[in-house]
């Protein structure tokens, strides 16, 4: 090692500071305590803190999207909500396993509803929003109608009534191969009571040999049946032309949505309670319910009113042990389920208080750390909680759930309402959290006292230094801090800590990244 080296070496493990001490005036910005030569006491500005701390920088290699950052002041990615429009409904109806589902995913041109060879897939009724030659309006997809229906198959048949009941044009698909059915007669004659325009869709007709086979369907008295394969795509464009046609300017039946409603997801393990809850905000039976685990395999979206504020609640697919083993349905259930929870702001983690906090409940709750999103844990059942459970379940919390104490807790009965109103209060303080916004010389003054407060341990006779911090993004809180080298994990972790002590943050994840810059070569 070079004479040069060796010095260079023993100056970094003897410094104190963590800050570049050649940065006189930052060092005095840090703790807000800067004198003058002649010791009078003066205050600086935000601006004037975040310029000193930024004097730091100069002496370092510096990336092209670094001079973005630090040029634009650390200004965040935000983004505005701006209200939906009313837009025409239609809604495809049929008995079970006749394509509804292929046909929902043909029309949208992904793969957006769950399909499986298998009867009874779909169980709720689903809302995509779907465009077609420059016309705007929403597909809803509803479970397979059966008549005389008992149990599960009777909450899903009901579904599918309202659906026809809540939409401005009818898509009644029949499976051409099989022909007309009682069941299907018996659908034609509930369609015949709502007076909408509908369509009769042959689905099944793959090429033109098996044209003839719908011709079978005018025995239904809807008139002309339309020849389309939902698989392959044949003949799915002629008729959306003619639905497009008969959809009104305005809907009917659909009510435009309050300006600004926060999203909210229904996470949690099958059977957790999830439906419930949505069913009970609603004051309907908005959802399937049912004792059998796993009922819902689609994001179902449902604006209701809590406390005399309006949430876009969404209810999702439960979340099974492992979803590399799931097969099917279920496993797209759960591709849903995590695309449900990216589009929504604030995820409510549903815990059975009944059962020991489990694996699978910690898993959900990476899940949601995983996706940035805003975090509320709702412990369900509390009605049915004993002493003795209580007493286990505290020690649970308290060693479980450790990693996210900042996230507020809800206890709440899904099937009798019970506290629900307490939601409002814990969402409300997630999304405040989340929407936080730093100034950057804020950020840079609580960053400094705090290293010098406490400056990073030395590692290998050096001690890395943060030489500018800025906040580049909320939702979720993100923060970049630009160091002359690597911050241990541990010392990452205490930064997070302040920030929640100093700024709560509570109810939402914060995310600190490291940009480490090596010091310019003298030429």
């Amino acid at each position: 090692m070079s004479t040069e080296q060796n010095g260079a070496v023993n100056a970094d493990a003897n410094e104190a500071e963590v800050f570049d001490p050649a940065a006189v005036e930052a060092s005095e910005v840090i703790t807000g305590e800067g004198f003058s030569p002649e010791g009078d006491d003066f205050t600086l500005s935000d601006e004037e803190r975040m310029r000193a701390m930024r004097s730091n920088l100069d002496g370092f290699d510096l990336e092209e999207d670094d001079l973005v950052i630090v040029n634009e002041d650390g200004e965040f990615l935000g983004f505005s909500e701006t209200p939906a429009e009313a837009l025409p409904v239609v809604a495809i109806v049929g008995r079970p396993n006749v394509g509804k589902s292929a046909l929902v995913n043909r029309i949208l041109g992904r793969r957006e509803a769950v399909v499986e060879d298998l009867p009874g897939v779909t169980r709720d009724r689903v809302s995509y929003p779907a465009e077609w030659t420059g016309k705007r309006f929403t597909l809803v997809d509803t479970g397979g109608w059966e008549p005389d229906a008992k149990g599960l198959d009777a909450s899903v048949a009901l579904q599918a009534e309202v659906a026809i009941e809540l939409c401005d044009v009818v898509m009644f698909v029949v499976d051409s191969r099989v022909g007309p059915t009682a069941t299907d007669e018996r659908v034609v004659q509930l369609l015949r009571s709502t007076k909408k325009p509908v369509f009769l869709v042959a689905n099944k007709v793959d090429d033109i040999v098996q044209e003839p086979e719908a011709a079978q369907l005018w025995s239904l008295g809807l008139g002309e049946p339309h020849p389309v394969s939902a698989l392959h795509g044949r003949g799915v464009a002629d008729l959306l032309d003619q639905v497009i046609a008969a959809l009104p300017d305005e809907s009917a039946v659909a009510q435009p949505k309050l300006q600004g409603p926060r999203r909210v997801a229904l996470l949690g393990r099958p059977n957790v309670g999830k439906s419930s809850l949505l069913n009970k905000a609603a004051g309907e039976e908005r959802a399937v319910v049912s004792d059998v685990a796993g009922t819902t395999r689609d994001p179902v979206d449902e604006q209701v009113e809590i406390a005399g504020r309006v949430w876009t609640f969404v209810d999702t697919a439960g979340i099974r042990r492992r979803v590399h083993l799931q097969k099917g349905a279920d496993f797209y259930a759960s591709l849903r389920t995590a695309a449900a929870l990216e589009k929504a702001e604030v995820a409510v983690v549903l815990i059975d208080v009944t059962q020991e906090i489990s694996d699978q409940d910690l898993r959900i709750i990476d899940l949601v750390l995983e996706s940035g999103r805003a975090l509320v844990l709702a412990f369900n059942k509390w009605d049915l909680l004993d002493d003795d459970r209580r007493r286990y379940l505290e020690r649970e919390i308290e060693q479980d759930l450790a990693h996210v104490d900042w996230a507020p807790r809800v206890n709440i009965s899904a099937r009798t309402g019970r506290h629900l109103e307490k939601l409002v209060p814990a969402l409300e303080t997630a999304l405040e959290s989340w929407d936080t916004r730093i100034p950057t010389g804020k950020f840079n003054a609580f960053v400094a006292e705090l290293v010098q407060e406490h400056p990073h341990p030395l590692r290998g006779g050096k001690q890395p230094k943060i030489l500018f911090g800025t906040q580049v993004q909320n939702r979720p809180p993100t923060f970049v801090l630009f160091t002359s080298g690597f911050l241990d994990p541990g010392y990452r972790r205490f930064i997070q800590r302040r920030l929640r002590e100093t700024y709560s943050f509570e109810g939402s994840p914060i995310v600190i990244n490291m940009r480490i810059r090596e010091k310019r070569q003298r030429a």
